[in-house]
């Protein structure tokens, strides 16, 4: 089986470290996923989830917020700008950030930045779905 090493970052610290067979991103422009002896890239990182294929069997999913992965001599490194295990998302929290950043977008308060909003209910509505697509069938 090839396998290779790779490592998920967040500013917080590594949230996984190992070896892999397969790492699937979510793409800036799209999902594809990164098998040993991967040409070398870099990529940036859209809302999504990362999927990682355990060299030792199994997966493990991830709700990511953006960032960057690099391949390099059949290593991965993943830089994220927030990044958490699916199993361990606060899934009301989520869905109070969603509502607020509906609350926002709906708003005629020229104040509000609207970008930013969109964004908010982007993250919110892709830990909601993982939590409830991967998370409850994992715990």
């Amino acid at each position: 089986m090839n396998t290779f090493s790779a490592q998920i970052l967040t500013p917080e610290g590594s949230i996984f470290d190992g070896e892999v067979t397969g790492v699937q991103v979510p793409g800036e422009m799209g999902s594809f996923e990164v098998k040993a002896l991967h040409a070398n890239i870099i990529s940036s990182l859209e809302i999504g989830e990362i999927l990682v294929r355990k060299a030792t069997g199994g997966e493990q999913h991830f709700a990511v917020t953006g960032g960057f992965v690099e391949v390099v001599d059949n290593k991965l490194t993943l830089l994220a700008e927030a990044a958490e295990p699916v199993e361990e998302i606060d899934v009301e929290r989520a869905k109070q950030a969603k509502e607020r950043a509906v609350e926002r977008l709906e708003s005629d308060d020229k104040e509000i930045d609207k970008d930013r909003a969109r964004k908010a209910l982007k993250r919110a509505e892709n830990r909601i779905k993982l939590s409830v697509d991967i998370g409850i069938s994992t715990q």
